[in-house]
């Protein structure tokens, strides 16, 4: 990779893995019991029009200078019991054949455990796009467990991990900021440019939509998230349940104007309680940016 070298926002003291309860957390040693086996995963195969990923092709006028830079943008992957793994290979096979700039991950790789198996297999899955840049940030599940034995395999595959850090790569700049809910945030700190380069657009890369506000006030293009699976499990009328003041406001797809930004929600591409989507199919998002005309 050719990035340079990132450049921190917000401070680092604080510690990560916050909001894990102590009713999630016996819900979750319940399901590591139920969901043994992986067994949910084949029931999520019998539904395959709840499974099938949607390929979201969008054109941005972004670019104040540069040529043309093509992103692909995947999260929520949740490789576990309720996700099977066909369907994330299928993501990664559809972002492989996009011809990338720019690979950005979006969070939440796991769901449960962030076992060496599960490592292994995002490895595999994020070595498969032959993007010339790959980066990454963790979301609220990645940060409830091993989170080390993730980073590690995303750096193995190639891709540099973002913890409040931004790089330029591919004449843009993305910003990595840690989730909202479980990680780190110091706002007073301002964005800052990587010394002795221009950029051609300003990215936020986040897991969830939530810190869109804390970025109201930067000058940034376009914001880049999941988290809310679009509802999961949702109606023809839209989402019965969204996490999130910000993500029950924007749960999924674009949005030219979100809080004074272009933000884009991705539903997702795996599972994690239930294994089935209804109305809230998972997607991956291939973005052209072009120049301002």
């Amino acid at each position: 990779m050719t990035e340079s070298a990132p450049i921190g926002f917000f401070r680092r003291g604080s510690p990560r893995g916050r909001n894990y309860t102590r009713l999630r957390g016996f819900v979750e040693a319940a399901l590591r019991v139920a969901y043994r086996g992986d067994w949910p995963a084949a029931v999520y195969g019998l539904f395959p029009r709840s499974r099938q990923i949607r390929r979201v092709h969008m054109e941005l006028p972004l670019l104040r200078h540069g040529p043309r830079v093509r992103l692909g943008f995947v999260s929520d992957v949740h490789l576990g019991p309720t996700t099977a793994l066909h369907t994330a290979r299928e993501a990664f096979a559809l972002l492989a054949a996009a011809e990338l700039d720019v690979l950005l991950l979006g969070g939440d790789y796991v769901f449960l455990e962030a076992t060496p198996a599960r490592a292994a297999c995002l490895q595999e899955l994020v070595a498969s796009v032959p993007a010339r840049h790959k980066l990454a940030v963790m979301g609220n599940h990645d940060l409830w467990t091993d989170h080390g034995i993730l980073e590690g395999a995303l750096a193995a595959a190639g891709a540099t991990v973002l913890v409040n850090e931004s790089v330029q790569c591919a004449g843009i700049t993305v910003v990595g900021l840690d989730d909202p809910w479980t990680g780190r945030r110091d706002p007073e700190i301002p964005f800052r440019p990587v010394p002795g380069t221009t950029s051609a657009a300003t990215i936020v890369l986040c897991h969830a939509p939530e810190a869109l506000p804390w970025v109201a006030h930067q000058p940034v293009d376009l914001y880049l998230c999941g988290h809310t699976h679009g509802g999961h499990v949702a109606m023809p009328w839209g989402p019965v349940v969204v996490p999130g003041h910000v993500g029950r406001m924007y749960h999924a797809g674009f949005y030219p104007e979100a809080l004074g930004k272009r933000l884009f929600v991705s539903r997702g591409v795996g599972g994690i309680e239930l294994p089935l989507r209804t109305y809230a199919p998972p997607d991956v998002l291939v973005l052209d940016l072009v120049p301002i005309s």
